[in-house]
């Protein structure tokens, strides 16, 4: 498997990517996703991915570095022809802190997705990572009214309701699921889990936040520790490890449109041999 989302430009991982790295591999997570969060991160993230041949990017402006223009749009653009970039994102809006304003959020989003509707006429085309906190009724709308395949957006981190989940999934979604869903406080973002289809369901870690358990409270989280959650989320769902472990490798190939081979035992069921 691979961890579909993490942010390996970040100063916990600064000098020791490798490390890391060959740390989930060895946990038989054989590749990470780094997600760009402005638009001067995102060429940091793909000097990672072309350094490495077990890492892809995307690029984008998160909701909560919004504020930290001007957004040089292009720079994404340029990061987004390079084959190792896989998609757009993080983009969204995020109701959990009073900043950045949501006017300025909002703004930036809309920039956001008109750029990439530009850019898909372009020859551009690719899918969408989300971050959408407490903020599913504002924000499925506004995607409603793009012209953009709505199968091609992810809802990264979900720690919503299963309503919520609903809610995407109508829409068409993919929902990812990090190490909140193993805390014992995340009833309902357990109870969404159970209800997304096997093809519409990955697993991230969004490291390095979000340690699962058995690992909570530790940080940097690792991309490694998302082979916890994937076991955990298996378990939860009540189905064998085998299917569900083929389910989320098929699923992120598909979405991200990436090859990766499995790690020599990694298919069987067990506890990740991985220490921060």
């Amino acid at each position: 498997m691979i961890d579909t989302h993490c942010h390996l430009t970040f100063p916990d991982f600064e000098g020791r990517v490798g490390e890391v790295l060959d740390q989930a591999e060895r946990a038989g997570v054989v590749g990470a996703i780094t997600i760009s969060t402005t638009t001067g991160d995102a060429p940091l993230a793909l000097e990672v991915a072309a350094s490495d041949p077990r890492v892809w990017c995307s690029a984008g402006v998160h909701p909560l570095y919004s504020d930290q223009g001007p957004h040089d749009w292009q720079a994404l653009r340029r990061v987004a022809l390079h084959p190792k970039c896989v998609a757009w994102g993080e983009l969204g809006l995020d109701n959990h802190y009073d900043k950045p304003v949501k006017s300025i959020q909002r703004q930036v989003l809309d920039e956001h997705l008109a750029f990439i509707e530009g850019c898909r006429d372009d020859g551009i085309d690719l899918p969408i990572v989300l971050h959408c906190r407490k903020a599913f009724d504002e924000l499925i709308p506004i995607l409603r009214e793009t012209s953009l395949d709505r199968s091609r957006f992810v809802f990264h981190c979900f720690t919503g309701s299963p309503d919520d989940a609903r809610a995407a999934l109508d829409f068409g979604a993919m929902i990812s699921f990090t190490g909140v869903v193993t805390y014992r406080n995340a009833a309902d973002v357990q109870e969404a889990a159970k209800l997304v289809p096997s093809d519409r369901i990955m697993v991230e870690t969004d490291a390095p936040f979000l340690s699962p358990v058995p690992k909570r409270g530790e940080r940097p989280c690792m991309p490694a520790y998302s082979r916890y959650t994937a076991e955990f989320l298996a378990e939860l769902r009540g189905e064998r490890w085998e299917e569900f472990h083929a389910a989320i490798d098929a699923n992120a190939a598909r979405f991200f449109g990436i090859e990766f081979a499995r790690a020599g035992g990694a298919s069987e069921r067990g506890t990740p041999g991985v220490r921060a």
